[in-house]
């Protein structure tokens, strides 16, 4: 019968550690995942701090390709406007020969344009280069931040990798987009370049006729 009540004794203070031991390891496992959730808050902060810098940089970008679209709006109205004083001048030249010359020509190759040509395309290249320069230099630095601040956790390591990959993302479009705007305004730079020489031929013929 002495026994007996040794034995519950012995299990109840078995019992108490037991749960005491839990309740150790219960507090450790929360402020494990407290450390965790911090640490993770920390770094979520920081990415978003480091988003919204990009977006920053991305929408001085976007006013430089805006920039672009009206100085090429502009180069698109002077080219019109250049065709439609060479189509003046040769209705000129055409009422002095009493209208046996049909060619539609221009005087001469217009030296003012080709001058705002070669400066807008100096002054492009050059802010592109700039802005292209920082965004990338600013860029490489943040990945390392993040890189470093990255807790071991597959999760927090996967959320900042699919927002490193969206950042890419948006400067590969941006990046393709500006390429475009230098890809039209080349074009538009040669088809002046082959009006104006095609003019220059057909108004030396034209001038060889009237002499």
């Amino acid at each position: 019968s002495l026994h007996l009540p040794l034995l519950q004794i012995i299990s109840a203070t078995v019992d108490n550690n037991r749960m005491l031991l839990d309740i150790d390891n219960s507090k450790m496992t929360a402020d494990d995942f407290r450390m965790k959730y911090e640490n993770e808050l920390v770094i979520r902060q920081t990415v978003e701090a480091d988003i919204n810098g990009l977006r920053n940089l991305m929408d001085d970008l976007t006013l430089v390709r805006s920039s672009l679209e009206s100085e090429l709006e502009s180069l698109k109205d002077e080219l019109i406007a250049l065709k439609r004083n060479h189509e003046e001048e040769i209705r000129q030249l055409q009422s002095q020969t009493g209208g046996d010359v049909s060619v539609e020509v221009n005087a001469a190759p217009g030296e003012d344009l080709t001058k705002i040509l070669n400066d807008l395309r100096d002054e492009y290249e050059q802010i592109i280069e700039k802005n292209r320069r920082e965004v990338e230099q600013w860029y490489e630095v943040k990945i390392q931040e993040v890189n470093q601040q990255v807790t071991s956790s597959s999760q927090d390591i996967q959320t900042s990798s699919q927002q490193l990959t969206e950042l890419r993302r948006e400067m590969q479009n941006l990046e393709i987009e500006l390429q475009a705007q230098l890809s039209t305004k080349s074009s538009l730079e040669s088809s002046v370049a082959e009006t104006e020489s095609r003019y220059g031929r057909m108004l030396q013929q034209i001038q060889g006729q009237i002499n």
